[in-house]
């Protein structure tokens, strides 16, 4: 058994543990009520420009979407990995390191890339995948103009050639407990498939349904990679806040355990001294 000094130092080490994950637990819960509003009101808004954009281009004829609709050859994959800049958030960044590395070995014999945004993930795939380009910073000014920078850079990666096919894997964010892998195609676009053919006649259309319709493409896109890192930082702080919530119920545990130890222990000790002084008096009493 340790001595009542090592327990008495590690009791100390414990509680000063479950203090730091207690606080880091309520900075997240701060954080993540306001990263949960924002992708809650974006979510209805990029499901309408879905729906807007599938009502105009099922009253088209031919493939409208051109050159973001282009089904080539799948030759050279790029794959966009969305994770944190930081740690201590449970399973967050492995699972999606697994997914790209599980969508790496589905395109066996293929060029495979990775775009990280994100540290985490970004130290990791370097390792075993062709990184070619990562953004860490973009969590800190998390806006929508300075993610539609990096979904036109990706989005020229696909227009001149330079892949065949784009995808996203990001975790989306269902509660604070609760984070589900997404992979997403984000380039080529898919086929729109719609029950409900719209009429022509029942819209005036300015300047035309064409540009109208390629103009949103864009948009489109942008808007799908700005609610792909937003659902993954959301997800990122629930995410941390339930791991960190674990670890201070841990550390809460290990030290009531330590303290019963140390009693143990302080009471063996204290019971030794007794027999040590019985013992010596009744030395000398003979």
């Amino acid at each position: 058994m340790a001595n009542l000094k090592e327990i008495r130092n590690r009791i100390t080490s414990v509680s000063s543990t479950m203090q730091i994950t207690s606080a880091m637990k309520m900075v997240s819960a701060a954080k993540l009520k306001k990263a949960q509003d924002a992708i809650t009101a974006m979510r209805p808004y990029a499901e309408k420009l879905t729906e807007l954009l599938q009502n105009l281009s099922t009253t088209l004829d031919g493939d409208i979407g051109g050159e973001f609709t282009t089904q080539r050859e799948v030759k050279r994959v790029l794959i966009v990995a969305i994770t944190s800049n930081r740690g201590l958030c449970g399973a967050f960044n492995s699972n999606v390191i697994k997914e790209v590395k599980s969508r790496a070995e589905f395109y066996a014999g293929k060029q495979v890339d990775v775009f990280a945004i994100g540290k985490k993930g970004h130290d990791v795939l370097k390792k075993t995948q062709e990184v070619i380009g990562h953004h860490n910073a973009i969590f800190d000014n998390l806006t929508f103009e300075n993610v539609a920078n990096i979904a036109d850079d990706i989005t020229n990666k696909f227009l001149s050639g330079e892949y065949d096919r784009v995808e996203l894997v990001y975790n989306q964010f269902k509660n604070a407990a609760t984070q589900i892998i997404q992979n997403e195609q984000f380039l080529p676009l898919a086929p729109i498939v719609s029950d409900t053919v719209a009429s022509s006649g029942d819209y005036i259309f300015e300047p035309s349904m064409e540009e109208i319709v390629l103009t949103l493409i864009p948009k489109s896109l942008k808007t799908q990679l700005y609610k792909g890192i937003r659902d993954s930082f959301a997800s990122e702080h629930g995410a941390r806040m339930t791991a960190m919530h674990k670890a201070t119920d841990n550390a809460t545990e290990l030290r009531d355990q330590l303290k019963l130890t140390y009693n143990k222990a302080r009471q063996a000790a204290i019971t030794n001294e007794i027999l040590e002084i019985v013992g010596g008096a009744e030395a000398l009493k003979g």
